[in-house]
């Protein structure tokens, strides 16, 4: 049955959290510019999914998967970046961490809390949402919704005929080659991501789908790519479209309720009883996260059951190629590489802004989520994670 918009939908100009305190919350447009204070920010990204109207992803009713301990936890390790060597607390401490899990082979070797958040919060995905969202098209092709990754847009959302998106693949809009005009920079008042935010603050439905197709075309698709949060939003409206479903409702049935998950989630909303924000705006538990990753390590595959199309994952996050130039970049999902360079063990990661990770080694059964609360949207780690993530898995060889 589909879920109308939670509890959390309650709008208004001062919104207190939930946990007591009255404070009130301050504005995802104060975070976007980057002028919050750090415990501003913390209590925003921790109540998130109470300042946008919401969908519930629910967990179910079955029992919730064990993540046992390893004997042997790891407390420290050297993380290696280029010339320097910090540890674990460095990253920490300097990356603004407010919750880290690392698991080998399925179990926990190291699982910390920061800042005032426990294994109860809901922490803001910011753009591993994305992630998810091309999950789902790879389940609505299972499942017969969608033919083909290379299908047109317009076969699915005629309304975007004439537009810049008429011509434009799936694959190519997974890939963010469409080559439609976009700016993703979220300290910019001007730019398009920062329309995006007021068209969602505005809760209109459907005005963010009308506003990418009004958007003109600049390169030939495949031949560019442009990170473009809109993107995942036409993403999300082609799922719809092709499934019948709301985003929230669809993935809670086919895999966030078979993970023994230990909570529900929620989802942004454009509108009250409007899509789901596809490109960002899950609200979830660290080990929920984790669990998430662990599903991704496994092709999509619960039990004995294939959920995704075989080999999706691997085609989802191997790197590409756009206009004959390298493109570190799938289906929305980032390839990692490793300390050399190479892309050999096949890893991967969902990254959102403010320092949101999940990273995924499949060759040595390593992954590690990383909840942050960063200084600046972008460019604010002391540390870079890739350097971290790498020296997780050498020391947990």
């Amino acid at each position: 049955m589909d879920h109308e918009a939670g509890e959390c939908e309650a709008l208004g100009e001062v919104i207190t959290s939930a946990d007591g305190s009255g404070q009130p919350l301050a504005s995802i447009e104060q975070a976007y510019a980057g002028k919050l204070m750090p415990d501003e920010q913390v209590h925003l990204f921790r109540n998130t999914h109470r300042v946008f109207p919401c969908r519930r992803i629910s967990r179910g009713d079955g029992p919730v998967r064990d993540l046992p301990r390893e004997v042997d936890v790891v407390e420290d390790f050297p993380v290696r970046a280029g010339e320097q060597e910090f540890d674990l607390y460095d990253y920490v401490s300097r990356n603004r961490l407010v919750g880290l899990l690392m698991l080998k082979d399925g179990k926990v070797v190291h699982e910390r809390y920061e800042l005032g958040i426990d294994a109860g919060t809901r922490w803001m995905s910011m753009s591993m949402a994305k992630s998810v969202s091309t999950l789902l098209i790879g389940i609505a092709i299972r499942d017969g919704f969608i033919g083909s990754v290379d299908d047109p847009l317009t076969d699915y959302l005629p309304e975007l005929r004439g537009s810049g998106y008429d011509g434009v693949s799936i694959r190519h809009l997974m890939q963010m080659t469409s080559g439609v005009e976009w700016d993703d920079t979220h300290t910019d008042p001007n730019s398009h991501r920062r329309h995006m935010l007021a068209l969602q603050v505005g809760q209109q439905p459907d005005a963010i789908l009308k506003y990418m197709a009004s958007l003109p075309r600049v390169a030939e698709p495949g031949t560019r790519w442009n990170y473009s949060t809109g993107e995942t939003h036409v993403v999300g409206a082609l799922v719809k479209a092709a499934t019948g479903r709301w985003l929230a409702d669809y993935l809670s049935e086919k895999f966030w309720s078979r993970l023994g998950m230990d909570a529900d989630a929620e989802w942004w909303l454009e509108a009250p009883d409007g899509l789901e924000v596809a490109g960002s705006g899950i609200c979830a538990t660290l080990r929920d996260y984790a669990r998430l990753g662990l599903f991704a390590m496994n092709d999509g595959r619960i039990g004995d059951e294939q959920v995704l199309p075989a080999g999706w994952i691997e085609e989802s996050t191997a790197p590409r190629e756009a206009g004959g130039e390298p493109l570190n970049y799938g289906y929305m999902w980032w390839p990692v590489p490793d300390a050399k360079g190479s892309f050999a063990d096949g890893a991967f990661s969902a990254r959102g802004i403010f320092g949101q990770y999940i990273y995924v080694n499949p060759a040595e059964r390593v992954v590690l989520t990383v909840l942050s609360s960063r200084s600046k949207p972008k460019f604010a780690e002391a540390i870079l994670d890739n350097h971290f993530f790498n020296s997780a898995v050498e020391a947990l060889r």
